[in-house]
This record gives C-alpha cells, sequence and structure tokens, in this order.
C-alpha cells in the first residue's frame, strides 16, 4: 500500500484510499492532524509514510464534503490545535468504504489465487 502522492502502481488511486483510514482514525476517536499522521501508520508497510500535504488536502475536501468538521482547540500550553470529528454523514460513509474495500480484498484475494496457481504451473512446465 502507497501512501505517497506519486504511485506508481496502474490503476490505484492512493488520494482515495487516504480517506477511508482517516474516517476510521476518526470514528475511533476526534485528532488533530499530526496526531492523524501518526496513527494512520498503523495502515502502512514498514518503509512508508504519510504524506502530510496530501493528508491535509484530504482532510480539507472532507470536511467541504461535510464527512468530518474542526474545531480549533488551544490547550493550556503550546498553540492551538485544528481537531477534527467524524460526522454522521462521515459515519456512512465510512461504512459505504469498508462494503467497498471488503469486496476489493475479495477480487484481490482471488487474484492472487490464479497468479499463485499460475507461478506453480509455469515451475512445472519449465
Amino acid at each position: 500500500m502507497c501512501f505517497s502522492s506519486h504511485c506508481e502502481c496502474p490503476g490505484f488511486r492512493v488520494e482515495r484510499f487516504l480517506q477511508p483510514c482517516l474516517l476510521l482514525c476518526l470514528a475511533i476517536r476526534s485528532s488533530h492532524g499530526y496526531e492523524l499522521m501518526e496513527r494512520l501508520k498503523h495502515f502502512l508497510l514498514e518503509d512508508e509514510s504519510p504524506d502530510p500535504g496530501l493528508v491535509y488536502r484530504t482532510l480539507r475536501k472532507m470536511e467541504e464534503d461535510g464527512w468530518v468538521s474542526s474545531e480549533w482547540v488551544t490547550e493550556t500550553s503550546g498553540p492551538a490545535k485544528r481537531i477534527y470529528t467524524l460526522t454522521g454523514e462521515g459515519k456512512t460513509v465510512l461504512r459505504l468504504w469498508a462494503e467497498h474495500v471488503r469486496r476489493q480484498v475479495l477480487r484481490l484475494q482471488r487474484f492472487l489465487e490464479e497468479y499463485e496457481k499460475f507461478q506453480r504451473e509455469s515451475e512445472h512446465h519449465g
């Protein structure tokens, strides 16, 4: 899974998959941007890291779409932080994403099963 803004995988839109990951993080608890980037690492491979610009652009777009809301919170120390919260509409979108991902996983599993079968047969036939 690639979270950079320039994925070399044909047909895979990284920006789109960032949406369900952020929605799930916010379903678990409201967070500010830096914390979300740290939590996104859970979805990544060891050599990957979230693109901060892509994360913030996605959050802004999701707020424009009404999936998340945000408010500035000032703590006793440090600068104010923008806290993002999942909306009711965002929960609906998350549920739809989960179903979409579930179906994609099934398709990918079938692809890999066929590919592995092909590899085994190729090895036997030289």
